[in-house]
């Protein structure tokens, strides 16, 4: 058997810096499956340099048109797509978005096989791969950062200054935090890699009833899951397996929280079915309470109502006006902060990159060896330019005409 796995050089701009498999994890898989080689496409922008994979015995080059099998992490650039291939990467197209409607009918038209991250799931829905983790790390670091630089009350360094989570995390030895109340939300990656956080700071978890019946001396945060946040509206309790089918039938039970939250740390997975945390008047109301919203799974308008569009890692956080709802500079009076950033885990790149990759080689490699498998399947979402029929809900929007702007 012979097989070639590309990792390709990301062509999104800004561009991207993490990679789906590190040098030492390129080596590994050359090693345990013989007949498979990975090729690197050159990059000046990958967190790890060409010499790194040169060190490990894995040809870099500009021509990516031998392999099977190309890898990537962000949308590839429609020109960069090369026909009649298959490829890995974090597409954004499941949800119908519209800026990556040509992305999807470009790789239909090619006939390419994309078979997207974020649709591989292990047999109980849970997602198997993602920087979810890392997003989670950076977003509730950035969020606490920017609460700091709201009130003047703590400071705290940007995380791109550090290489590594752990020299990052010597930076919160001896930090002082004042008596602050943190909702997080989510069960999966996004909220592990928060929590995360929130303890290492020493950020004490307290239960959702003594949260809004009491302040407290010292910080705080509450963790509210599924059941903590959506009612049915017939008022049946939250189940899970019926959410996921039927989440219209549901409605938000967080509007409460907004007036004994200061801090909002987003990590709920959410599409247009799925009701809102709160509303845009929720926060009309004098009483809301929250000034800094770290929205880490980064719908605009979305789970938060009031996420107007991405910032960059250079830029974070940006102020939505409580009374107009428009866009502000940060950190003023009379707005809520917000923090919205797609690409949050390129502030860690190498960590991010290694627990993907570690990921990969568990969950998905071995199975893209030896051909394919049902998690493999499911996750198509073109074959070979053609939508399978789990995808096939996407076949409108594959085949609107994309209007022309003159």
């Amino acid at each position: 058997m012979s097989l070639k796995i590309g990792l390709i050089k990301e062509g999104k701009i800004p561009a991207d810096n993490r990679v789906a498999l590190t040098p030492a994890q390129a080596k590994a898989i050359q090693s345990h499956y013989p007949g498979v080689q990975v090729v690197v496409q050159h990059s000046n922008d990958r967190c790890y340099k060409d010499a790194e994979y040169k060190r490990a015995g894995i040809e870099v080059t500009d021509d990516m048109s031998a392999c099977d099998i190309l890898m990537g992490i962000k949308e590839v650039p429609v020109h960069q797509l090369i026909a009649g291939k298959k490829y890995l990467f974090f597409s954004h197209t499941k949800k119908q978005q519209p800026h990556n409607q040509k992305l999807l009918q470009s790789i239909i038209q090619k006939k390419i096989t994309l078979i997207d991250f974020e649709c591989l799931e292990h047999e109980d829905g849970q997602r198997i791969i993602g920087f979810g983790f890392f997003a989670g790390i950076v977003g509730a670091h950035n969020g606490m950062m920017a609460y700091g630089n709201r009130t003047g009350s703590y400071e705290l360094c940007r995380v791109f200054e550090h290489k590594t989570f752990r020299k990052l995390i010597d930076t919160y030895f001896g930090l002082k935090l004042p008596n602050i109340k943190i909702a997080v939300t989510g069960s999966g990656r996004v909220a592990q890699g928060i929590l995360e956080i929130m303890n290492l700071m020493q950020i004490r978890e307290v239960e959702k009833e003594e949260y809004v019946e009491r302040e407290f001396a010292y910080p705080v945060y509450v963790h509210l899951k599924g059941s903590d946040l959506y009612l049915k509206k017939s008022g049946e309790p939250y189940s899970r397996s019926d959410f996921h089918v039927h989440p219209q039938s549901y409605k938000s039970l967080f509007r409460h929280y907004t007036l004994h939250t200061d801090i909002l740390m987003n990590g709920v997975y959410w599409d247009q079915n799925i009701p809102r945390l709160f509303e845009k008047e929720d926060v009309l109301n004098p009483a809301f309470r929250i000034q800094v919203i770290a929205d880490v799974t980064d719908d605009e308008n979305g789970s938060v109502p009031i996420n107007l569009g991405d910032q960059t890692i250079e830029d974070p956080v940006y102020g939505v006006d409580k009374r107009t709802l428009k866009k502000t500079t940060p950190y003023q009076k009379g707005s809520v902060d917000i923090l919205a950033v797609g690409n949050l885990p390129n502030e860690l790149p190498r960590d991010a990159s290694r627990y993907f990759g570690d990921q990969l080689l568990k969950y998905v490699i071995p199975d893209l060896v030896k051909g394919g498998s049902a998690v493999i399947e499911n996750a198509t979402i073109v074959k070979e330019g053609k939508l399978p029929k789990n995808f096939d809900y996407l076949r409108e929007f594959a085949e609107e005409k994309i209007p022309v702007h003159k």
